[in-house]
């Protein structure tokens, strides 16, 4: 029935029932007659029925609400509508979502309403609350009652239900941004009463479910998407004036050209130096120069030496956009910076940075979390706020802290030229502010699992050696470990470095019994990559780790081509044995306990292997997506193990050698 229809005309609706009457007809009576309708059944006939009376109590309330006068009497109305639509036989959304858009329409046109009529209102039409969402003008209402009155009971008994569903149900705040806003409300809300966060907290975990696993996959998102929210609305003023400031471009070249720039609004960004505030400082010596740019949201100090000047001429004709940590990379005479927030935005910021931290501690959720926040999506002066990341650290030790891969590889970025939480958080980075501690954290859990070593050590040499040799000069022993496999791994080619390195080493305890070792192992290396010894090997069944390294530590094995490992007890451990072979083309690991770790180191020291067994071995798709760097594999046995179709497909797109494949019993056969 359209909406056109004149409702109000209907006088009666009836079935008709007496003995001769047409099957399955309706009697509609009007001031000018009768008009009779037949539908096919039953079924359809009631539905008619039922929609025409609902349709014309829904016109009488629309008119009755539409004019209010005295407001018991309002009230009493609504009341009455909303136990009609909970009664309604049909079967539709509309049956209360009607009920809930005339209430919506009636309070966004009533301004002069008590705050005891509010939450009258607000209690009668609870029941249609717990499995329909609030319309926008009324998540606007609800909003306000919110900000006014957060310690009233409304706020805990009747929109606590509302907000779980929707934490619970929402798919995309994007198409109801309302829906997003009265959440936000709601938390700070709770955030406002005498517990205050603890209030929150209990929430967060009502939301969670009292199992290890929260059996609701859209609460975490949603969460977030609130948060990320808020944050980014206590920086809204500063974003919001990016219009009359330098681009990052601009910035990473120093360029002033305030000339050509309307005049600067009043800036909320301070140092702490007032001396600071200037145009440029020139130094007597002028390799060591020193410009700030000036602009209505953001002092950057950019310090240029050798090493910058190298930087900057490596990057001239570049048109692409610097990267957002470069840009916010300081001097140590600038790195004193703060945002004067409002007290209100302080408030939101710690309350929200608190629910990212609380989300962290939840084991099943760091992953999706780490996940959401790899990108990094805070606005660049929420990372130039002291306070924000400084808070935020909570959470990013968090991820450096859990062993899961798939948690811990969220602090690198999510593409290369992009920067993430490793970058942000390492010294020289605008939020580190502990000397490196946590920033070796991270490196001893990336390197305990990144299967691209060599790749990852040579960004560090590349980018973070400083930072490296001054830790492990302090004694922290994850640097001097790293140290030490830049000279094994030969990252380092500059032989003045290779020295500065050995002598860092040396001044420390730790250091020198781990350079001593290094040199042992090396004289080892050489005497095992002496050529010489068999070319074929095969070790008895049950051997382990150990008993492969001291066979290996007995002799020299330079011309090893062939070496069996079946049904053996070795581990990804003997992976470090393996990768010593340089003549190895041909490794059986039937039936060995070998897994992704070990597979991660072979494809990226042993890329000359050209036969590989892997049946029977506890390997999936994580590490045997690593086995495309090896391009010499022309026979590969992945029978019985957990390989997926879509990995199968990717390995044979990418090893254009291989001819001899087994996948027999995975999910790829």
């Amino acid at each position: 029935m359209e909406d056109s229809m004149p409702y109000s005309a209907i006088e009666d609706v009836q079935l008709l029932s007496w003995e001769n009457a047409p099957k399955y007809c309706l009697q509609l009576t009007f001031p000018g007659g009768t008009v009779l309708l037949q539908a096919a059944n039953s079924y359809l006939r009631d539905q008619w029925f039922h929609s025409l009376q609902w349709k014309k109590k829904i016109y009488k309330y629309k008119k009755v609400l539409s004019n209010p006068n005295r407001w018991e009497v309002v009230l009493k109305e609504i009341r009455s509508l909303v136990d009609m639509a909970l009664t309604s036989p049909l079967q539709d959304d509309s049956i209360h979502q009607a009920p809930l858009e005339i209430v919506s329409k009636l309070l966004s046109e009533s301004i002069n309403l008590t705050t005891q009529e509010h939450e009258s209102i607000i209690v009668a039409i609870a029941p249609l609350l717990e499995n329909n969402h609030p319309p926008p003008d009324l998540c606007e209402f609800f909003c306000k009652h919110c900000r006014e009155r957060p310690r009233s009971m409304v706020v805990i008994e009747v929109f606590t239900p509302v907000v779980q569903r929707i934490l619970k149900h929402n798919m995309d705040f994007g198409k109801c941004p309302r829906l997003r806003l009265f959440t936000q409300e709601y938390i700070l809300a709770l955030n406002e009463l005498n517990a205050g966060m603890e209030v929150v907290k209990k929430f967060i975990h009502s939301m969670h479910g009292p199992t290890a696993n929260c059996p609701h996959p859209r609460v975490l998102p949603n969460l977030v998407a609130v948060c990320l929210a808020a944050i980014y609305s206590c920086y809204e003023e500063f974003i919001n004036s990016r219009d009359n400031s330098p681009s990052l471009k601009e910035i990473r070249n120093g360029c002033q050209q305030q000339c050509d720039r309307k005049p600067n609004i009043p800036l909320r960004l301070l140092h702490t130096n007032p001396d600071l505030v200037s145009q440029e400082v020139t130094s007597a010596d002028s390799r060591h120069k020193t410009v700030i740019v000036t602009s209505n949201e953001v002092h950057v100090e950019v310090e240029r030496n050798n090493t910058v000047n190298q930087k900057l001429k490596a990057n001239t004709g570049n048109d692409s956009e610097p990267n957002l940590i470069d840009c916010l990379l300081i001097s140590p005479a600038c790195s004193t910076m703060s945002i004067e927030l409002s007290p209100q935005a302080e408030r939101v910021l710690e309350c929200y940075v608190e629910i990212l931290k609380i989300l962290s501690d939840y084991d099943d959720w760091r992953p999706a979390l780490a996940s959401l926040l790899q990108p990094i999506p805070f606005p660049k002066e929420a990372l130039a706020h002291e306070t924000f990341t400084k808070e935020l650290k909570y959470v990013i030790q968090r991820f450096a802290e859990d062993p899961r891969q798939e948690v811990h590889s969220c602090l690198l970025s999510v593409r290369a030229g992009k920067d993430g939480w490793f970058q942000l958080y390492s010294p020289g980075g605008v939020a580190c502010d502990d000397d490196g501690e946590l920033f070796a954290s991270m490196v001893h859990i990336l390197m305990g699992s990144c299967y691209k070593t060599k790749k990852f050590l040579l960004s560090l040499a590349e980018n973070k050696l400083g930072p490296c040799m001054l830790l492990a000069l302090r004694g922290n022993q994850t640097m001097v470990e790293i140290l030490c496999l830049m000279l094994e791994y030969n990252i380092i080619e500059n032989n003045d470095t290779q020295l500065q390195i050995i002598s860092t080493l040396e001044s420390t305890d730790v250091g020198k019994r781990m350079y001593e070792q290094l040199c042992d192992r090396q004289r080892e290396l050489k005497e095992l990559q002496r050529k010489g010894g068999p070319t074929r090997l095969t070790l008895p069944s049950k051997s382990t780790d150990a008993d492969l390294a001291r066979l290996l530590s007995s002799g020299s094995f330079g011309n090893l081509e062939n070496l069996s490992l079946a049904f053996t007890n070795v581990t990804s451990a003997c992976a470090e044995q393996l990768i010593k072979l340089p003549s190895l083309k041909q490794l059986n690991l039937w039936s060995t306990q070998f897994g992704d770790a070990g597979l991660r180191v072979l494809s990226e020291h042993l890329t000359t292997l050209q036969v590989l067994n892997l049946c029977e071995t506890p390997v999936t798709d994580a590490g045997l997506l690593a086995l495309s760097s090896m391009k010499s594999l022309c026979s590969l046995n992945m029978n019985s193990t957990k390989l997926s179709a879509d990995t199968y497909e990717d390995l044979k797109a990418k090893l254009p050698n291989l001819k001899e494949v087994d996948v027999r019993y995975t999910e790829a056969w």
